[in-house]
């Protein structure tokens, strides 16, 4: 097969950028297709404007797919949606389920089981697109949501446990570092050098400026050492699940 096609899942914008901007970025430029559904904040919204921006330093072909929730600790960023936790999950995987089959991804980018560190937008994120990725394939459910697709493999972002240690003593000194998140090595697949694309990581990054202004966390990321910056922004890692014979690989 060619090049195979993207769908990334993400829960709140700034996500695409700093957990797969790097993978977009590369995937686009070698005139890969890829699509992104973002499930929290609505059209119009303050970060919407700035996840467009953001996508088209990534050089996304087109504008995110929203879904509209709100994000569960920002009711602001949708205020005539339900969260996105509190929802009927059945209808967020038909709604998926039909983006799925109409743009027919060869694999799915979301989150690890554990959301990256535990944000449960993230978490259920991740469980949206593992139901919807089973639920696209079966000829049995959502007929109305068009004809069955296969996605050939899920990819799961996830944070290694070295890049978790680079960024516990200056972002989180208050916190036992075995309570912070971080996978080994031995259960990462794919490690994605992207330590070229960096800088343009970093722009769809700094293109969410609401959220750089309100979060410690990417504040605090932002005011490390430039050297540690392009280290962590550098890398990508990714589990892999494959959901037919041989799956598809990533790069």
């Amino acid at each position: 097969m060619g090049t195979p096609r993207l769908l990334l899942v993400h829960a709140h914008p700034d996500d695409e950028s700093l957990w797969t901007g790097g993978l977009t970025a590369r995937h686009v430029d070698a005139g890969g297709e890829a699509d992104l559904v973002m499930c929290t904040w609505a059209e119009g919204t303050i970060r919407h404007q700035e996840l467009t921006e953001a996508v088209d330093i990534l050089g996304m072909p087109r504008p995110p797919i929203m879904l509209g929730y709100a994000d569960d600790r920002r009711p602001e960023s949708a205020p005539d949606a339900e969260r996105l936790c509190a929802a009927s999950f059945d209808q967020q995987v038909r709604a998926l389920t039909k983006h799925i089959r109409e743009l027919k991804p060869d694999i799915v980018v979301t989150y690890d089981a554990l959301g990256i560190y535990g944000h449960p937008d993230h978490v259920h994120a991740h469980r949206l697109a593992c139901a919807a990725a089973d639920a696209a394939a079966s000829t049995k459910l959502y007929h109305r949501a068009g004809p069955a697709w296969r996605v050939r493999s899920l990819y799961f972002a996830t944070i290694p446990e070295w890049m978790m240690d680079l960024l516990a003593p200056g972002l989180f000194p208050e916190i036992p570092r075995e309570q912070l998140p971080g996978t080994p090595d031995s259960e990462i697949d794919v490690v994605v050098d992207v330590s070229d694309l960096a800088a343009r990581k970093k722009a769809g990054v700094t293109a969410h400026r609401s959220e750089v202004d309100r979060s410690r966390a990417i504040a605090g990321f932002m005011s490390l050492p430039d050297e540690i910056q392009h280290k962590l922004l550098g890398v990508e890692c990714y589990q892999r699940r494959d959901l037919v014979p041989g799956g598809c690989d990533l790069i």
